[in-house]
């Protein structure tokens, strides 16, 4: 095997920002930040804005959009 061809894996933690979830998980993610876990060590930080504990296939709660707006905006812009 060739040496110094392969992403270093370590152990991240990942912040889900909406749900203020946290969870650790091996990554190869480069990050600048570092926080402290539960167990006493400091681990890098990737914050994210949606994981399985906000997004709506797994919460079972919908976000309603408004699509009319969009709509409306769309055929003022291209309406001729």
């Amino acid at each position: 095997m060739k040496k110094d061809i392969h992403p270093n894996y370590r152990e991240v933690i990942f912040w889900d920002l909406s749900s203020d979830f946290k969870f650790i998980t091996r990554s190869t993610i480069e990050t600048d930040e570092t926080l402290a876990w539960e167990d006493g060590k400091t681990y890098p930080v990737y914050k994210v804005e949606v994981s399985s504990k906000s997004h709506p296939f797994y919460t079972g709660k919908n976000v309603l959009v408004d699509t009319a707006g969009r709509v409306d905006k769309f055929r003022k812009r291209y309406n001729k």
